[in-house]
């Protein structure tokens, strides 16, 4: 990498001022959130010099360089107050691992790029596409504000639920699909490690409640505003495997920098390596699924409803309802 990749440039705001070359210090005269929004635009600005330089060097040192620069390119962009960036970059080593790195790497860094480009552009684009750049790139919504927007009630199954810790940090993601509305939902939440983290009915539960959803082209995220108490469960509306990829591209058509989606599949027989449909349709499972054995044996062979989550390498089983609606965590 070029030394100016490796080192704080000055950058200029869309105003003029100084921005992340600042060094973080304040400009007499303008708010925190001018100020704030000057160090994000020069971080980006930044990004893209820096993507530059690696599409013009190549990628073939990526395994070799790649993770002590994604470690110093991330620490600057935390700077920068664009800490929804630096998380991306942080997990760029992930990629690594797999055999057709370089195509994934060559995916991150475009879809990097288009974030920095959608960002310095945010005036011309529209409101809820505006929203999700803000979000992805990491300014803040507040509870607040989402729970004053228009409620959706309904009754909400509780089709997922995966735990991950993350900078010591204990992060739950709940997924929900409304029965009536077919509106998909994730909570999300946090705890220190060790403690205890905000309770929340099991997979296969089906709740009355009333969710807001957070701003943005593709809403996903969203917080209970009223929980009603819960009601009859059963086996959940699903999708057929034929139309997931209209579904998909849709999300994508709105939010290209989505990579986590729910899905809950109807009449899926699981394979190996995929679940398959009746007339020959089938959807590739995650590489890190393996052989999901929990699953084969609660299909046996025959249909079953499964709820899964959506990445760009394939699906992640999360629950599973036989053929007696009996629910079956994966």
């Amino acid at each position: 990498m070029e030394r100016r990749s490796r080192e704080q440039v000055p950058a200029a705001a869309p105003d003029g001022t100084a921005g992340a070359g600042t060094g973080g210090r304040s400009v007499p005269g303008r708010t925190q959130a001018e100020q704030r929004e000057s160090r994000v635009a020069a971080g980006l600005s930044e990004l893209e010099r820096w993507l530059a330089d690696q599409i013009g060097q190549g990628i073939a040192q990526a395994r070799q360089t790649g993770p002590s620069d994604w470690d110093d390119l991330a620490r600057r962009l935390v700077d920068a107050q664009a800490p929804g960036v630096a998380g991306t970059v942080s997990r760029l080593p992930r990629v690594l691992g797999a055999e057709d790195w370089p195509g994934l790497l060559l995916g991150e860094y475009a879809l990097l790029h288009l974030l920095a480009v959608a960002h310095r552009r945010a005036a011309a684009l529209p409101e809820p596409l505006r929203q999700t750049v803000r979000a992805r790139v990491g300014f803040p919504v507040t509870r607040e504000s989402v729970l004053a927007t228009p409620a959706v009630r309904d009754h909400w199954d509780v089709v997922g639920r995966r735990d991950e810790e993350q900078d010591r940090l204990l992060a739950r993601r709940v997924w929900l699909a409304g029965r009536t509305t077919g509106r998909l939902a994730m909570v999300l939440s946090f705890s220190p490690a060790g403690q205890p983290i905000e309770s929340f009915p099991p997979p296969g539960a089906s709740i009355d409640a009333d969710v807001v959803f957070y701003p943005g082209a593709a809403p996903l995220r969203a917080l209970v505003a009223e929980r009603r108490g819960l009601v009859e469960a059963g086996p959940p509306p699903g999708t057929k495997v034929s139309q997931v990829p209209a579904l998909i591209a849709e999300v994508l058509a709105a939010d290209p920098w989505t990579d986590s989606w729910p899905l809950v599949l109807d009449g899926v027989v699981p394979c190996p390596d995929a679940l398959a449909d009746d007339e020959g349709n089938a959807l590739p499972l995650h590489p890190s699924a393996g052989v999901p054995w929990r699953l084969l044996a609660v299909s046996g062979g025959r249909p079953v409803t499964v709820a899964a989550e959506w990445t760009p390498r394939g699906l992640l089983p999360l629950t599973a309802w036989n053929e007696d609606g009996g629910v079956v965590r994966l």
